[in-house]
């Protein structure tokens, strides 16, 4: 593929992604679409409250525009949409809940299950008439094994996975916009290896995108993505690695995700068990907050953590 495409697809949807902003806060602010804080989390959040939030809209149609003019329409190009449009309705629902029917917690666990479900099974079947490959191989070896039928449940677990340990990441300003570019980065350099091309040029729209939403999203943030934006994020990664026939590699290039995921499992594990919290707050960004560090600190730390696990990732998968 001609490097230029992705160039062009990434300053597209930068470009899209700043010019929506001036169009979208001030009418989510009209709606009165603001964010709720919640009063056990960090009190320098507190001052967060009522900012704009449902801006994952703009990731969204910035990626969708950028993807649509620079992709060609094969099967990898309706899974990726599929899993990011369909993950990102999710989160859009969710969003929409908490603000216009004033409920906290937005769609119920069971129901934003269901949704998650469905667009995982959704892409499971594409996957299938497309006879996608079913077995998955240790990055940086050439062992491998093929799951068969159990491949489409692994699928799904990943799907899951990647979707809400990127949702859990999004909880200071510009720590996901900026975590996720890193990772979409590499899975760019990824997909141009292994001739991916649909998930090449996808993942040049999200890193745009998300750049171009963290011109607003930068401490101090204008607006917040929600759901709609972290659900649509990590929807869209987790397609890029199933496609790329990287998937095990995701583990190390979101490695930042995965911790935040971790942080939250240990914590909810240790109290029920031990009645005692392992952390201050958990995700465990909001741990080095409560410990006095920055916002700022927090956030150019994991991108410099999550710019290390994407280089040992590379390096592992013998992609540099």
């Amino acid at each position: 593929m001609d490097m230029m495409v992705i160039f062009f697809t990434i300053g597209a949807s930068f470009l899209l992604a700043v010019l929506l902003g001036p169009l979208f806060i001030p009418l989510l602010r009209r709606l009165k679409f603001g964010q709720q804080i919640r009063t056990e989390g960090p009190q320098s959040h507190l001052k967060k409250q009522g900012t704009p939030t449902m801006g994952g809209i703009i990731i969204m149609l910035a990626m969708l525009v950028a993807f649509l003019k620079f992709s060609g329409r094969t099967d990898d190009f309706w899974v990726l949409l599929t899993a990011s449009l369909g993950f990102g309705l999710v989160g859009f629902l969710d969003d929409y809940i908490k603000i216009v029917f004033k409920r906290s917690l937005g769609l119920t666990a069971g129901q934003k299950l269901l949704g998650q479900l469905l667009f995982s099974v959704i892409v499971c079947v594409m996957l299938y008439n497309m006879d996608h490959s079913t077995e998955i191989t240790v990055p940086g070896t050439s062992w491998g094994v093929d799951l068969g039928w159990f491949y489409y449940l692994f699928v799904i677990i990943i799907m899951f996975g990647t979707s809400n340990a990127v949702n859990f990441t999004d909880g200071v300003d510009g720590l996901l916009a900026g975590t996720s570019a890193v990772a979409f980065g590499a899975f760019a350099i990824v997909a141009l290896h292994v001739s991916a091309n649909e998930s090449a040029v996808f993942s040049a729209a999200m890193i745009g995108a998300v750049l171009g939403f963290l011109v607003y999203n930068a401490h101090p943030a204008k607006v917040f993505m929600g759901d709609a934006g972290s659900l649509g994020i990590g929807g869209g990664l987790a397609a890029v690695a199933i496609l790329t026939k990287t998937e095990l590699l995701l583990i190390i290039i979101g490695g930042v995700f995965v911790l935040e995921m971790l942080s939250v499992i240990l914590q909810v594990g240790s109290f029920k068990l031990r009645g005692k919290r392992i952390f201050k707050m958990s995700p465990i960004h909001h741990h080095f907050e409560l410990s006095g560090w920055s916002e700022w600190k927090v956030v150019t730390t994991f991108w410099s953590v999550g710019l290390l696990f994407a280089v040992v990732g590379l390096a592992l998968g013998r992609f540099l």
